[in-house]
């Protein structure tokens, strides 16, 4: 299935959870946020949201400094 992530085209399996895109992506789940379609997803739903074809996801990744 196709996907919007990030604003990049992508192809990923049928059946991809949020949990697994992060893995292909080899990203942690730790210091990420993850919005479908607008929508934050709350970490303890990764491992179950579903992705669907034409799903725009948005990773933003979590920086420390000061």
């Amino acid at each position: 299935m196709r996907i919007v992530l990030n604003g990049d085209s992508m192809e990923t399996a049928d059946g991809c959870t949020v949990e697994a895109l992060l893995a292909q992506l080899g990203i942690s789940r730790e210091r990420v946020a993850v919005e479908r379609n607008a929508d934050i997803v709350p970490k303890a739903d990764y491992e179950k949201q579903l992705l669907s074809d034409d799903d725009k996801i948005e990773i933003v990744h979590f920086v420390g400094g000061g």
